[in-house]
């Protein structure tokens, strides 16, 4: 009888926490789709585009996008300068930031008005590399640029880092055409990828306040 009232016990733990997990991913899910909606923007000093595949001297058709929507927001008086994030993966090939600062000038924004952080592979250093390069040039105030899934995550990037930012989706993204399961996969990938970055975060201000005390 003890067995079965701890396996039932067990039972009952299992089923509340897998309760607690899928309401947590359904209200991240949700954010994480209402932190991508159109909003209308004040004007910034610059806008923040984050990095995505360049495929040899050509943006691919995400990046492309990302692309087009900073170089309209420039074009409209939104923003002043742009700043065009992302690394390449492989020596001897253009970087993600080189590729779009190139299209954008293509397009009718002046040189002078690009700057380009040319070492970064993911998000996070994305916006802290930006975010370097936006000191350096007396720069406050930013609107993130990237796909609509995509902008929850940077958003709370961008808190921690302490940067001044709006949100501004790309209105031409691919992921609105997706079908309903391609875009149930992103959402719970964004969700995942906020939890871990929530864990990775508070480890690092646990380990920071330890050495600060010790």
């Amino acid at each position: 009888m003890r067995l079965i009232a701890f396996i039932k016990k067990i039972l009952k733990t299992l089923l509340y926490m897998s309760l607690v997990v899928f309401f947590l991913i359904v209200f991240l899910c949700g954010w994480v789709v209402w932190q991508g909606q159109e909003r209308q923007l004040q004007t910034a000093d610059a806008a923040i585009v984050l990095g995505a595949a360049a495929w040899g001297n050509k943006p691919s058709p995400v990046f492309t996008e990302r692309i087009r929507h900073a170089v309209n927001l420039y074009h409209a008086g939104v923003v002043r300068k742009l700043i065009f994030t992302g690394g390449t993966p492989k020596d001897g090939f253009a970087t993600e930031a080189e590729v779009g600062e190139r299209w954008a000038i293509q397009h009718g924004v002046l040189k002078e008005d690009i700057f380009v952080e040319k070492t970064s592979r993911n998000t996070l250093y994305n916006l802290k590399n930006a975010a370097d390069v936006a000191k350096n040039n007396n720069l406050s105030s930013f609107i993130i640029v990237s796909d609509p899934y995509h902008l929850a995550r940077a958003k709370l990037m961008a808190k921690h880092l302490n940067l001044q930012v709006q949100l501004s989706s790309t209105p031409t993204s691919r992921f609105n055409n997706m079908s309903w399961y391609s875009k149930l996969r992103i959402l719970i990938h964004e969700a995942y990828g906020i939890v871990l970055y929530y864990i990775f975060h508070l480890l690092e201000i646990v380990d920071q306040a330890y050495y600060l005390n010790h």
